[in-house]
C-alpha cells in the first residue's frame, strides 16, 4: 500500500511509502488450495514484483527492497505461528507491498499486538543489516536501502488498520484509530494517493466496525496495564528507533550514484 515513489530524486526517501494491504476474510477453496500453491506464489509473486520494481530502481535496489519486504512480512507470520495460527509465506503484491494468507487471529487485543509489531521489529532488524552492511563498505547503496527499509517499517505504525500500528492501538487505546485516521487523511490532502485514500477508506470502516461492536468485544480489548505498557514501550520505541535510522541513512543523493 504505498503511492509509486518517483524515480532518481534528489532525495532517496523521498517519495517512497510502502505499506501492507490487510485481507481479513477469504474463500474456503482459496485457503484449502494456498497451503499447495505457497511456495509458487511466495517465490512468483516475488519475482513479479521485482521486475515491477526494477523499472524505477534498477534490479539491485529492486531485489534489496522485495528482501526487506520479505523480512518484515516473515515477523508476521512467525509470530502468527506462534499463536497456534498457520500462515502461508508472504505473497508480494507490486507497489503495494505483501500480503500473509491465514485465517482471522483469535483471541485477544493483546495478540493482536504482538502480531502486529512483529513485522516491523523484525523489518527493523533487517533494515539495521543494511545500515550496517553500508557502514562496513562505505556503501550509499546499502544505505539507501536501509532507509526505505526503515522508512517502510515506520510508515506501517501508523495506528490506522489495516497498518500493523493499528493491530497496536488495540491493545493501547481505541482513541489512538481516531488520531491514526486523521494522519491518513492528512497525507491524502498533503500528497494525493488513490493508496494513501485506499488506506483511508479501509481503516475508516474498520475503525466504525469497531467501535459500533466496543461492547459485545468488551473482552477482546482487556488487556492488563502491564501488557498495555509492554507494548506502549515497543511501539513507541519502534518509532523513535526507525525515525533515528532515517535520519542517519538519508542521503541527498541521485540514485545513480549509489
Amino acid at each position: 500500500m504505498d503511492p509509486v515513489p518517483e524515480p532518481r530524486k534528489r532525495s532517496v526517501g523521498g517519495g517512497i511509502m510502502a505499506a501492507l494491504l490487510a485481507i481479513l476474510a477469504k474463500g474456503k477453496a482459496i485457503l484449502l488450495l494456498l497451503p499447495k500453491l505457497k511456495l509458487l506464489t511466495t517465490s512468483g509473486s516475488m519475482l513479479v514484483s521485482i521486475a515491477a520494481y526494477s523499472l524505477i530502481w534498477g534490479w539491485k535496489f529492486a531485489v534489496g527492497f522485495v528482501i526487506l519486504l520479505f523480512v518484515h512480512e516473515m515477523g508476521h507470520v512467525i509470530q502468527l505461528r506462534r499463536e497456534g495460527i498457520p500462515a502461508s509465506a508472504p505473497v508480494f503484491i507490486p507497489f503495494l507491498g505483501a500480503v500473509v494468507w491465514g485465517r482471522l487471529l483469535e483471541g485477544n487485543a493483546l495478540a493482536e499486538a504482538r502480531v502486529g509489531l512483529a513485522g516491523p521489529v523484525l523489518g527493523s532488524i533487517g533494515a539495521a543489516a543494511c545500515w550496517a552492511i553500508g557502514a562496513g563498505l562505505d556503501s550509499d547503496f546499502w544505505r539507501a536501502l536501509a532507509f526505505v527499509g526503515f522508512f517502510l517499517n515506520l510508515f506501517n505504525l501508523a495506528p490506522v488498520t489495516p497498518l500493523d500500528g493499528g493491530r497496536a492501538a488495540a491493545a493501547l487505546s481505541p482513541w489512538m484509530w481516531f488520531a491514526g485516521l486523521f494522519l491518513v487523511a492528512l497525507l491524502a490532502f498533503l500528497w494525493p494517493s488513490p493508496i494513501i485514500i485506499l488506506i483511508l477508506l479501509l481503516g475508516a470502516m474498520d475503525v466504525y466496525r469497531r467501535w459500533k461492536t466496543r461492547h459485545q468485544m468488551g473482552e477482546y480489548y482487556k488487556v492488563s496495564p502491564r501488557h498495555r505498557m509492554i507494548v506502549a514501550v515497543v511501539y513507541l520505541g519502534l518509532i523513535v528507533a526507525l525515525s533515528v535510522g532515517m535520519d542517519l541513512t538519508h542521503l541527498a543523493r541521485d540514485l545513480n550514484d549509489v
